[in-house]
This record gives C-alpha cells, sequence and structure tokens, in this order.
C-alpha cells in the first residue's frame, strides 16, 4: 500500500515525528538516545492506533530487540576485550611498530592503512578512532600534515575494518539479521572491497605528493615506554583474533581466547595487579601517565553500554515496523524500484535516505534490512548489499554518530568527510558494477 491510502497519512504523522525528534537532537547536539527513546514512545502510540494492544506491543519490542541479543553479548567481549589490550601493551606496541613507517609523503596512506589494521583486529571504528586515529591525528600535528586530509584517512581506515572484521559488531548485526554465516560474509566483503581498496590506497599515495611535512615523527616509544612494557610478546592477543578467525572459529571463542591470553601478559609483563583486573574489565583502561592515558584511555564494559542501549532500542522498532505495517507503502516504491533497477541499487538508495533519518549505523542497518529484505531471495546476497551500503554510508553523513564520533575522536572538521574515500568509493563501485551488469542483460534479452 502507498502512504496515501489507507490510512496513511498516520504512517506519515509518525515517521515525522521520529525525524523531528532525531533533528531536535542533532540540532542541539544531544545524544540520540533521547530521540531513540522518543520514537519507541511514538511507535508504540501508532501500535495502539492500529489498535494493538499494549501487552502485544511489547511482546513486539522484545522480538526485535531478540534480534540483536548476539551483537549486544559480543559487545561485552568488545568491551573487555579492548581494555585488556591497552593494559597488557598491545595497541602501544602494534603503534610504536608502525610508527617507524611514517613519512609525510606516506602518511596518509599509513594513516589509513594503520587504522585499517586496528579496526580488523578490534571490529569497532570508535575505538580505532578513539587510540589510533588520535595517534595519527597527534603524529599529523607534529609534522604540519592538513588535518583536514588525516581525518579522512582515519574515518575511511577505521570503517574498513567495522565491516569487515569477523569481531566487528556491524558484520554481527548483518550476519543475525540476514542468518548469514559471518565467516562467508567477511570473504564476500573483501572480494567486493578489493578494487575500492586499492582505489582508495592509489587516493591517498596521490594525496600524499601535494602534503608537505614541516616537523619530526613525535618519540612514541619514549611517551609508551613510561607506562608500558613494549615486548613483542605483548602482539600475542593481535595475532589469536588474526589466526583464529582466519580458521572461521566462533566470534565470541576468538575473543575469549585473546581476552585470555592478555590476561598474563597484563600480569607477568605489565605487572598489574590481579585485583585491579575486574575493575579494568568493567570500567576500561586508566593510564597513569598523562599524555598515555589522553591517548590510550578507554574500553571496558562501560564504554560499550552506550552503544548496547541504541542497538536494542533500534532493534526493538524492527518488532512493531513488521507487525504493524508501518512501512508497507515504503517498502512497495522500494520494491518498484528494485524491479526497475536492481536489487543492490534500490539498497543503496533506502541506505542513503536511512542513514540521513536514522543518524546512526545500527539503525540505518535495521531500516533498511526490514525494507529490502524480500528483494534478495539469498541471505549472502542481502548481507553483501547491506554491508556494501547501510554499514558504511552513515559514515558519510556529518549528523550521524557514526561520522561525528570518530570525527570529534581525533579533532578534526566535518570537511574531513570528503577525503575519507573508502566508504564512498565502495559503494559508488558495486553502483558501477552492478549498472554494467543490468546492461549486459538487457542486452542479451534485446
Amino acid at each position: 500500500m502507498n502512504l496515501s491510502k489507507r490510512g496513511g497519512g498516520v504512517e506519515l504523522i509518525t515517521l515525522s515525528l521520529f525525524c523531528i525528534a532525531l533533528l531536535v537532537c542533532i540540532i542541539f547536539g544531544f545524544s540520540v538516545l533521547p530521540a531513540l527513546i522518543a520514537g519507541l514512545v511514538i511507535f508504540m502510540l501508532y501500535g495502539i492506533k492500529k489498535g494493538y494492544g499494549l501487552s502485544e506491543l511489547l511482546r513486539m519490542l522484545i522480538s526485535g530487540a531478540g534480534k540483536a541479543k548476539t551483537v549486544l553479548v559480543s559487545f561485552l567481549f568488545i568491551g573487555i576485550m579492548t581494555a585488556v589490550w591497552r593494559e597488557a601493551g598491545t595497541i602501544a606496541t602494534i603503534v610504536c611498530y608502525a610508527s617507524r613507517l611514517i613519512n609525510p609523503h606516506v602518511f596518509l596512506l599509513a594513516a589509513f592503512l594503520l587504522n585499517a589494521l586496528v579496526s580488523c583486529l578490534t571490529g569497532t571504528a570508535f575505538g580505532t578512532s578513539a587510540t589510533m586515529g588520535v595517534i595519527c591525528a597527534t603524529i599529523a600535528a607534529a609534522i604540519g600534515i592538513n588535518p583536514v586530509f588525516m581525518g579522512g584517512a582515519v574515518l575511511s581506515g577505521a570503517y574498513f575494518g567495522d565491516r569487515c572484521s569477523p569481531v566487528s559488531a556491524s558484520a554481527m548485526l548483518v550476519s543475525q539479521l540476514t542468518h548469514t554465516n559471518i565467516f562467508l560474509n567477511v570473504k564476500n566483503m573483501l572480494r567486493t572491497a578489493a578494487v575500492p581498496f586499492a582505489l582508495t590506497c592509489a587516493a591517498y599515495i596521490l594525496l600524499g605528493f601535494f602534503t608537505e611535512g614541516v616537523g619530526e615523527t613525535p618519540d612514541l616509544y619514549g611517551l609508551f615506554g613510561k607506562e608500558f612494557a613494549l615486548h613483542p610478546v605483548t602482539l600475542l592477543p593481535a595475532a589469536v583474533i588474526v589466526v583464529l578467525s582466519l580458521f572461521k572459529v566462533n566470534v565470541r571463542i576468538t575473543m575469549s581466547a585473546s581476552i585470555l591470553v592478555s590476561i598474563p601478559i597484563c600480569l607477568f609483563v605489565q605487572h598489574t595487579s590481579p585485583a585491579e583486573l575486574p575493575q579494568l574489565m568493567f570500567s576500561g583502561f586508566v593510564g597513569e601517565n598523562a599524555e598515555v592515558a589522553a591517548i590510550l584511555n578507554g574500553g571496558g564494559i562501560v564504554s560499550m553500554l552506550k552503544a548496547g542501549a541504541i542497538v536494542c532500542l533500534s532493534s526493538s522498532y524492527s518488532g512493531i515496523f513488521l507487525k504493524t505495517g508501518l512501512l508497507d507503502g515504503i517498502k512497495e516504491s522500494i520494491s518498484k524500484l528494485s524491479q526497475r533497477t536492481s536489487p543492490y541499487i534500490a539498497t543503496l538508495c533506502t541506505s542513503v535516505l536511512g542513514s540521513v533519518i536514522a543518524c546512526n549505523q545500527t539503525l540505518t542497518v535495521i531500516l533498511t534490512h526490514q525494507l529490502c529484505a524480500e528483494l534478495e531471495k539469498r541471505g549472502e546476497k542481502s548481507a553483501i548489499h547491506l554491508e556494501d551500503t547501510a554499514v558504511l554510508i552513515p559514515a558519510l553523513i556529518p549528523w550521524s554518530t557514526a561520522a561525528a564520533v570518530p570525527i570529534a575522536s581525533v579533532g578534526c572538521s566535518p570537511i574531513c568527510i570528503a577525503f575519507a574515500f573508502f566508504p564512498y568509493i565502495l559503494p559508488l563501485w558495486q553502483l558501477a558494477v552492478e549498472t554494467i551488469k543490468n546492461k549486459r542483460a538487457h542486452n542479451k534479452t534485446a
């Protein structure tokens, strides 16, 4: 049905009220959580208007939130893992070893690759930008690199891994929604990312030719050496993630193994007190040295609570959307667009609109899946379409938390989005591939 028919005005008003709530939060710089809570109330009132009882609506909310339970549990593992990695000196050692590669002319390429590496290992764009991103910003300021270029490279690298890491919350969410195997999805993501990744590297190499450094790289060994023993053994937690992922071991088992390997390193290499470990896992790492603390503080279960609340609230909407038919009119229009073009193009258009309205990655993924799930019969195809669109597009929307949080972490202007090449090269590349396929198919049938 169309929104203009069968009471479509109610649907339009309902969605408009939710958009207004989001816009208010954006304009006044609030967290999106109040808007999501307001959306919960708005959608429940819509359900009551449609004749559903309160108990039935609560069941819809629980059903929707249940779709994200795997992701929520994984958030706990991610929070703990990022905390013990900090305490074990894993991140500090990676940064120090990688800093040897930095040269002003290749800094942007190095920043992209280093952030891509960390985000692949940790599975979080926010955590990457708050650690490796901050370090890149520090180095960029010291050697005179344009902060806008630097911010784009950090954002680009952070979302490369956020998209295709087997421990990424977004990858887990897509796998959960589409009922697909996460490791098969990662394989498909690496395949579709190959050319865009190469083009992104080439773009940062070219941009590097126009970059002139004026200073020296900070002494990161001296800085982190005040807090950590920078020993090769501290790289083991990261190596565990890489090796077990290659063997397609369950994600939570992989993260658990990395955490268990990190603990003795904390105790015997960094000389952390056993009594401090529970607090570390819950509240995150707190450095004793002020300079180190400014860069590495964070992690822990507490760091994932806000993200968990956003995922839980966003996921709960899907139950109401599905049962009440709130989005049926929009789904019909998207289906027609898919028939005229292709499922990928319809998914891309939906994710752009969803990103603009939803203001966060999780809700964009859920909305796009809700509206486009029936366009592809194969779950793996639906999953890769979501990964190539809804996971990346929010990083290009300045008022989305997917872009705003990393940008704020590195202290850069939103203009840097223009230089975050990977999140828009990949969707555009896939758009070109789909267009060529459609033309060939049309020529064969003509």
